[in-house]
């Protein structure tokens, strides 16, 4: 099993272009994760340059999975700030490069962001993915419940519009708080 690393703001930076491949082929795959073709690794590293920002402040944690080729999944978790929602957070971009997928990767992302979220104190996540993807099986499988599906709510890599299924999971914050 790859290695996942939470990055931290002073190695955020040098690892923009790592994450930038794993943006690329996922949009190069398919999956609907908020961009349309044409997208390469310089339109991802543009993308992820602005999370920086979010990352330093806090509001934003970025995991990455490393293995004998490098990066291979990454995973996001943005907890809310407002103070009537600082119980919640959100799970964001979670990817596995294609050459990864299919060896559990995406549930290690996904359980790692879910533990953060309760050591930081959240008890509520929420996440949303396009219905019939393999990542909704994903979800379904790890406990979250889909609350609803919106259709045509986002369009795919190639533009056409796809319906989204949302969800939530509750967890128990962490007694280490």
């Amino acid at each position: 099993m790859p290695t996942i690393t939470r990055l931290r703001p002073g190695s955020y930076a040098g690892q923009v272009d790592n994450l930038a491949a794993v943006l690329a082929d996922a949009v190069a795959h398919g999956a609907s994760v908020g961009f349309r073709s044409p997208f390469d690794a310089c339109d991802a590293a543009a993308w992820w340059r602005t999370r920086e920002p979010a990352v330093r402040d806090g509001s934003l944690s970025v995991w990455i999975a490393e293995d004998g080729t490098g990066v291979v999944g990454t995973v996001s978790l943005a907890l809310e700030g407002k103070p009537n929602g600082r119980h919640r957070g959100e799970v964001l971009k979670l990817m596995v490069h294609s050459v990864a997928r299919g060896r559990g990767l995406g549930r290690a992302l996904l359980d790692t962001a879910e533990r953060a979220a309760a050591e930081a104190g959240a008890t509520l996540l929420l996440l949303d993915t396009a219905t019939g993807s393999p990542a909704e099986r994903l979800y379904e499988t790890s406990g979250w419940t889909r609350y609803g599906i919106v259709p045509d709510y986002a369009a795919d890599p190639a533009g056409t519009l796809a319906d989204c299924s949302f969800f939530y999971k509750r967890i128990a914050a962490s007694s280490c708080v």
